[in-house]
This record gives structure tokens, sequence and C-alpha cells, in this order.
């Protein structure tokens, strides 16, 4: 995680009881020292002017006014000496310096105990800062493990503050302004710089390996005259696709449940009347009646004919799209990517040698292994790989290529690539929607029965395409 400087701790003086109480003491302590020196002083110096002016005798005078000398030296000594460890006690509060100490050479003394207050007050400083400090470690490990990408920044584009999240997110290792993210996308440069004070947003960010719903949300509050926007973003991408697809599920099992329901018994009541009406038509031919009569009676019976087959082709419509509810629960077993590729190209081999297409398989590296129900993604790689062959058909010199690897976030990925005719823009968001399809015959579930797959193993399957020059499918674990 990265911190400005600016967001460091600054330490003043705090006003707080316990220091008004040390102070309390130390200037009584100081006070009551200085009120006895001062008494003693001005007894010593009347006691000289006594001697002075009513004795001649010398050598007491001496004695008395090196008494009086020595008080005044005394007194200015102590009184300079308290002020050097006052000033040294608040040069320690002013500039957070708590490893100095003032060391007690007695107990008794007050000048002693003036000093054994400051260490004191230093101690409990100590403590301060040691759980302020404790706590903003704390707050640090938090943010490191959250995992949203969180940006702290000034309006100007200066960011303070970014976690793990966001520098996995948008693949940086450092940020220093919000400008940086210009070439992941401009759309989160112009939102982020403009975002307001409580706003939320969905942006949209297609990257060839990727597709990204990004949340945003932003809250805005000052600290030391600075106004700092706090900005948190998620890709929603996997839970959008999870909403999607089970809308499509409840869609689904209402119209299969009411066309059965309705099919069904027109089903069977068709091919009912149409046994009726063939042993009716044979009993007239027996009867020798006339032939128009017998010839409307087969008319009929066609008709019922038509109808029966299309009943049975409605059920067989509705039994297809039943699949995308009733997929499997995914029986995960680990396996290597390797050789599930390769069962991919064995399976297609002679339609690939036929058509004249160059099949590459990449596995990097090689040892790559998935932890998956290898049937179901075998199944989406079939499905993956018989449209790109489809797409090849018109296409000179055809590429097809399957890679898989470790992608950019570190999650495993498996790409289907293709040089054919490609997909249009207006219909690329469109190919994962149940019942939608280009082909003419097409029944518009095999991208969607994908998705549910990768669903399932809480991945993602997106699409990119170039007309004409490439489309690539990329399945994500």
């Amino acid at each position: 995680m990265e911190t400005s400087p600016k967001l460091h701790q600054t330490w003043d003086l705090p006003a707080h009881p316990f220091i008004e109480e040390w102070k309390n003491m130390a200037f009584n302590s100081f006070r009551t020292n200085y009120i006895i020196r001062s008494l003693l002083l001005t007894a010593s110096i009347f006691g000289l002017s006594y001697l002075w002016y009513n004795t001649e005798l010398t050598m007491t005078l001496i004695l008395a006014g090196l008494l009086v000398l020595f008080q005044i030296i005394a007194m200015i000594f102590y009184v300079d000496r308290t002020n050097r460890v006052l000033n040294n006690f608040l040069e320690s509060i002013r500039y957070s310096d708590f490893t100095r100490t003032f060391q007690v050479e007695s107990t008794d003394s007050s000048f002693d105990k003036l000093k054994k207050s400051f260490n004191e007050v230093i101690e409990d400083f100590q403590s301060v800062r040691a759980e302020k400090e404790e706590n903003f470690f704390y707050l640090q490990t938090v943010i490191q493990h959250i995992g949203i990408a969180l940006i702290a920044f000034q309006r100007d584009g200066t960011v303070e503050l970014i976690n793990n999240a966001t520098k996995k997110l948008f693949q940086v290792r450092t940020l220093h302004n919000i400008q940086g993210l210009k070439e992941f996308s401009p759309e989160i440069v112009q939102k982020l710089l403009t975002i307001k004070h409580g706003e939320n947003d969905l942006i949209r960010v297609r990257e060839k390996d990727d597709l990204l719903q990004l949340a945003i949300y932003a809250t805005e509050f000052r600290i030391h005259n600075r106004t700092i926007l706090l900005v948190s973003i998620k890709n929603i991408q996997q839970e959008l696709d999870e909403k999607e697809m089970e809308s499509w599920q409840k869609l689904i099992r209402v119209l299969t449940h009411e066309i059965m329901n309705s099919i069904t018994p027109i089903s069977s009541l068709s091919s009912t009347v149409k046994l009726l009406i063939r042993d009716i038509a044979t009993s007239l031919e027996n009867q020798q009646v006339d032939p128009e009569d017998t010839e409307s009676l087969k008319e009929v019976e066609q008709a019922l004919q038509t109808i029966h087959k299309r009943t049975d082709g409605l059920l067989h419509f509705v039994n297809t799209y039943r699949n995308l509810t009733k997929i499997p629960t995914p029986s995960f077993s680990i396996f290597k990517v390797k050789d599930l590729l390769d069962n991919i190209r064995d399976l297609h081999e002679n339609e690939i040698h036929n058509k004249g297409i160059t099949c590459n398989i990449i596995v990097e590296p090689e040892s790559l292994e998935l932890s998956a129900d290898q049937h179901l993604i075998e199944q989406v790689l079939i499905n993956l790989v018989t449209n790109a062959v489809h797409a090849l058909e018109e296409t000179s010199n055809p590429q097809l290529e399957i890679k898989a690897f470790l992608n950019r976030r570190g999650r495993i990925t498996i790409q289907v690539t293709d040089n054919g005719k490609g997909i249009l823009p207006d219909v690329l968001d469109k190919i994962f929607i149940p019942f939608f399809t280009t082909k003419p015959q097409g029944s518009g579930i095999g991208l969607s029965l994908s998705r549910q797959i990768m669903r399932l193993h809480g991945g993602g399957i997106n699409a990119y395409s170039e007309p004409g020059k490439e489309t690539k499918f990329s399945l994500t674990f």
C-alpha cells in the first residue's frame, strides 16, 4: 500500500488532564524550593547587613559575605538547571522524541522529583504513541487485506493511498497520479476526476482477455486543510452474469412449463385422431364408398400428420432449452490443461484436416493444471472450436489457436482464437443471450450453456472480435 508523507501522524502537545497535573506538581515543587532559597538568601543578606553596621568582626563579615555569594550562585544555578531540564522536556514533547530520559540521582531532592515526574510524563506519551502506531498499522493491514480496490487522491489527481487490490485490478506497481490510469481506460480517469461525494457509477471496460464492469463509489473528506476523495472500485461482472443467467433460467422454466402443458395434449390428440381417420378411411375403402370422400379423409389425415410433426418439433425445442436449467453440479478434479486441449484437437482432427485449417495448441507453462469438471469444460471447448471451424469456412489460410496461460491477474485462462469472418460489434454483446443465434440452423443455446457452465465453476467467458482479422473467446477460471 502506498501512502503519502502528508498522511503521516504529527505529534503536538495534547491538552490532557494528566499533563496538567504533572505540570502543576513540577511547578509547585520548583516554587517551594525557590521560596525556601529566597527566604534563606534574604535572611543571610539581613544578617550580613546587621554585622556590617553593628560589629567589627572582619572574619565574620567575610564568611557572611561568602555565604550570601554562595546562595546567590546556587540560586542562579538552580534556576538555570531547572530551565534546562524543562526546556529539554518541552523539546522532547514538541519533536516527539520520547527516547530521552532524565537521570534521577536520589528520591529526596525536589529537583530529582521533578525529573522523575518528567520521565513519567514521557512514558505516558510513549504508551499513547505506541497505541496510535498499533492502530495505524492495524488500519494498514485491514486496507491491505480488503479485496475491493481503494484509491485516495486529491482533486488535482495526486494519489495519496492505494491498496494491493487497486494494483492488481489496474496492473500497476505504483500510481502517483490518476492520469497514470489513462492507458488502462480514459473513461475511468475522466470519471475519477469528476466524481462527486456520495456518487455511484458503473463503467464498462473491455480488454482483449477480459470484460470488466466496474462499480465506483466516492466519499469526500478534509484532512490537514486538504480535500481528499476516497474511491472504492469493484469488478461486478461475475455478479451481473449470475443475475442475468438466473433471470433467463426463471423465464425459461416458466415458458417451457407453459408450452409443455399446451403442446403435450395437442400432440397426443393429433396422434389419436390421425389413427381414427386412418381406420375410417380403410373401412370406407372396403365398403367401396365414393373415392372423393376417401380422398378428403386422407387430406385430413395429412393435416393431422403435419400438426403432429410440428408439435413434436416444439416438444424437442422445449426439451433442448430445458438443458439451460438442468446443468449437473460440477464434479471437480485436478487435471493437466495440455491433456484437455490435446483431447479437443483429437476430436476435431479429421474436420480440421479436411478443411485445411492450421491448428496450434499452446500451454504456458506446460505443467499448468486446472481444478474443474473436465467433461463440462470439454463440452464448452467443443462448442467454441466447432463455431470457430464454421467461421473459417470461407477464409483463405485459416488459422485456429487454442491457448492456455495465466493472465495478468494470475487467473488460468483458455482462449480459442480464429482468423475467420468475425462477429460484428452490434452482435457481439448479444451472443450469450439464450435463443439468440446468427446461424440459420442454430438453436441459440450453445454459448448460453457455456456461460452457465463457467458460472458454476466460478469463472466467466467473454468474446473479442475484429471482423475479418481475429475472433477470440476467453474462458477465465
